[in-house]
């Protein structure tokens, strides 16, 4: 769709909602639906992420709505920032709509160390990080999980690691469905994607996946923030990553899978890349026990880095520091849930759930408040936690933005400036960088990415979720 048809379809329902209705093609089964002000409306119109929202209107089974978060930008079959909610009994369920990564997520961890009291032990950390963390494309770490171990990961997840004895009890109810999909079948997972993550538990992995040392610099929200365990001042670090090479593989093999099947159900769509089967088939059945699979491989992930945080921060402050777990929630994933007395299927790709403070599976720690959203920005920018809203549930199916979302690729990004002059400009900065590819550190250089303040005030204004707190970067292990 062009910009001049995108500008033509979408009317303004709400100060932060355009909506292009479900008339303006034939084929379009329920409206499409961006949460954006003027400026992020325009970006979106730029490339084909509002064209892949319509066609994703199309899927069979699809109901109410689909929507765009600010942060939308173009991505395979669905766009990045997209939520579909499709009838269980009807409807499909799409690999495009998860994702490559599945379960690629965010996990907030807060220390009670004051930043500014150990400014000169900031760079000391990053580095120890960076050792015991290992990054980049391809790459595996020390851990080999044994066929049995493998099996267990990928069934039980973060309760897994926590029967072995590697991981604390107490962080599960920290960690959406406590770290584990119960659906999940790793007979379901093709011998080739457990063979890409034997040895990759641990790490991070390549693109914008990252471990970053933060300070909490502002508080938006006090008696929120002291239910989360953050103060001013106080010394933070996010991790995003995912299912690594496992999770890619599923959702190649049954991308592939299902773009064989598709005319048996009678299903046509306007993009290839949208293959899907139906939930209740046995290939829509298999890809989502597969996905559940990877999804509990991809917490385990984010554990296991967590495991070697926790070891950097004992290393460089001594055996006294400890990290709390505020809360880990996923971004790629197609999760069944009760939306008043209907059981949806809610894909949400680059989408964060966002459940308000009424909902039963928001954390008992966090029911005052609402389960907690963090949306991070680029490396050279702030991020910022938020906690979602009960009234997002009507709004989005109870889902916000995952992050400040792409404003160029990452080739144009790469043609614009290089890695090594990125380095500079954040070393510049104060912000501690460790890359192991200056190519990777071009593809994500902060003028990469939309506003992230401008994301956020959206999402605010939507009334999809309130702000807590904003996270200023201090050092950054990148992938």
């Amino acid at each position: 769709m062009s910009e001049k048809t995108a500008l033509r379809a979408g009317r303004r329902i709400a100060p932060m909602i355009v909506e292009i209705p479900k008339e303006t093609r034939a084929d379009m089964r329920v409206p499409a639906r961006v949460f954006a002000d003027a400026a992020l409306w325009e970006q979106a119109v730029g490339d084909r992420a509002l064209e892949q929202l319509e066609n994703v209107a199309t899927l069979p089974g699809v109901t109410d709505f689909v929507c765009a978060m600010p942060d939308v930008h173009e991505g395979y079959g669905f766009p990045v920032g997209g939520v579909a909610a499709m009838r269980v009994e009807d409807g499909v369920i799409s690999p495009g709509g998860v994702g490559y990564d599945i379960n690629c997520g965010v996990r907030l961890l807060a220390s009670g160390l004051r930043a500014r009291e150990v400014a000169d032990q900031i760079e000391p950390l990053v580095h120890e990080l960076s050792r015991r963390i290992p990054s980049g494309a391809g790459r595996g770490g020390a851990v080999k999980l044994s066929d049995d171990e493998l099996q267990g990961v990928l069934a039980r997840g973060c309760r897994y690691l926590v029967e072995r004895g590697w991981a604390p009890a107490e962080d599960l109810p920290h960690i959406e469905a406590s770290g584990a999909l119960t659906a999940a079948d790793p007979a379901r997972v093709s011998d080739r994607a457990k063979a890409r993550g034997r040895n990759q538990l641990g790490t991070i992995g390549s693109g914008n996946h990252f471990v970053e040392v933060d300070v909490v610099e502002e508080i938006f929200d006090a008696a929120a923030a002291a239910a989360l365990g953050l103060t001013h001042g106080c010394l933070t670090v996010l991790i995003h990553t995912g299912s690594r090479g496992l999770g890619h593989q599923v959702a190649t093999d049954y991308v592939r899978g299902m773009d064989t099947v598709m005319a048996r159900f009678g299903i046509k769509l306007p993009d290839r890349e949208l293959a899907c089967a139906p939930l209740s088939s046995p290939e829509g059945k298999a890809y989502f026990q597969a996905m559940c699979a990877a999804a509990n491989f991809a917490w385990a992930n984010r554990q296991m880095i967590t495991a070697a945080v926790r070891g950097a921060f004992r290393e460089t402050f001594g055996a006294g520091a400890t990290l709390a777990l505020v809360y880990d929630v996923a971004h790629n994933m197609a999760k069944v849930e009760q939306h008043g007395d209907r059981q949806l299927c809610v894909h949400r790709k680059g989408a964060t759930r966002a459940f308000g403070p009424s909902h039963p599976e928001t954390p008992s720690a966090y029911r005052t408040i609402g389960q907690p959203v963090f949306i991070p920005g680029s490396m050279g920018t702030e991020s910022y936690v938020l906690v979602g809203s009960d009234a997002a549930m009507g709004l989005s199916f109870g889902s916000v933005c995952h992050g400040a979302g792409r404003a160029m690729s990452r080739m144009a990004a790469k043609r614009q400036r290089s890695g090594a002059e990125i380095r500079r400009e954040l070393e510049g900065r104060g912000i501690v960088v460790r890359c192991p590819s200056n190519a990777e550190l071009a593809e994500e250089a902060p003028f990469a990415y939309k506003d992230v303040s401008r994301v956020v005030d959206v999402v605010v204004q939507a009334g999809l979720a309130r702000k807590v707190a904003r996270l200023k970067p201090l050092g950054v292990v990148k992938g």
